[in-house]
């Protein structure tokens, strides 16, 4: 039994068995990879590992400075590949089966006010056809509470605006339907027809939605780029990402009376328990309610 092998297995077995996404196997396989060089490091194969090693991998890990969520990440990718060696290679003991994974709290993510929102949408220049793009970009990101790769990955087959629909594929190449509102549907529209209507495309981009000046699918980093500039345009202090605009979608629904269950099919989140980090309320709304229902307020 050895690394090599082992990790070839282990990808196929994600791939095809688990059915993760690229980005999501890249992570397993890196964890793995981690320990493969601490292992090799002091001479030993994957069958010499002891619950001890794994203990003090991770101190070693530690000394890296990694916070608690990537080390809790970095063991359930370890028992990931552990579990499925028990499996399918007959590995035995399992030398991580009694380490515990470090208990995460459950941080309240950032969310923009709808005028600061408005203030990063208002500020695009639309006098140019990539100020045009990025409106739609943000009105869809902020408009349909996407990830960042659901943006980028969008497809002109899978817009449904009559009914005002689209398809996503998601994490896991699972796909579901998300209502988009009259806002986004208006400068996605301007955009298909003013713009990327006019361009040449790339070959085996002629799909996508969103593309670059070169007429190819536009990247993760470019919508980072697009948002940040614009924060700094309007002196925005908050540091936000793409993942913001998903935040503060989920958060406003909420907020607004939105079912759960609902905001958990658009964000296509597996467990509920997910999205339920959205029913946080500010503490201006606290103190309201406090003011006018407690007696003696």
């Amino acid at each position: 039994m050895d690394w090599n092998t082992t990790l070839d297995d282990f990808k196929r077995y994600l791939e095809f068995e688990r059915n993760l996404s690229k980005n999501s196997i890249s992570a397993y396989l890196n964890d793995v990879q981690k320990l493969r060089v601490y292992s090799e490091d002091r001479g030993l194969g994957i069958k010499d590992l002891s619950a001890r090693h794994i203990q003090e991998f991770l101190v070693w890990m530690s000394g890296f400075a990694i916070s608690t969520f990537t080390q809790a990440r970095l063991i359930s990718g370890l028992k990931a590949y552990f579990n499925y060696l028990q499996i399918e290679h007959e590995l035995d003991p399992n030398p991580i089966e009694l380490i515990e994974t470090p208990r995460l709290e459950r941080k309240i993510p950032d969310v923009l006010h709808i005028e600061e929102i408005d203030a990063l949408i208002g500020a695009i220049d639309l006098s140019t056809p990539e100020g045009t793009r990025n409106k739609a970009i943000l009105e869809v990101l902020y408009g349909c509470g996407l990830r960042v790769s659901e943006l980028v990955n969008l497809k002109v087959s899978n817009l449904f605006l009559d009914i005002d629909f689209i398809k996503i594929e998601g994490k896991g190449s699972k796909e579901r339907l998300v209502p988009i509102g009259s806002q986004a549907i208006k400068y996605l529209k301007i955009y298909l027809q003013d713009v990327r209507n006019h361009q040449n495309i790339k070959a085996g981009h002629e799909d996508m939605v969103f593309l670059n000046r070169r007429g190819a699918a536009l990247s993760r980093v470019m919508i980072f780029i697009i948002i940040k500039d614009l924060a700094s345009h309007i002196g925005l202090k908050k540091q936000i990402s793409p993942h913001t605009f998903r935040h503060s979608f989920a958060s406003h629904l909420v907020e607004g009376g939105a079912d759960l269950r609902a905001v958990q099919d658009m964000l296509g989140h597996e467990s509920i328990t997910t999205t339920e980090i959205y029913t946080h309320i500010d503490k201006d709304y606290l103190q309201s309610v406090i003011t006018q229902f407690h007696p003696r307020s």
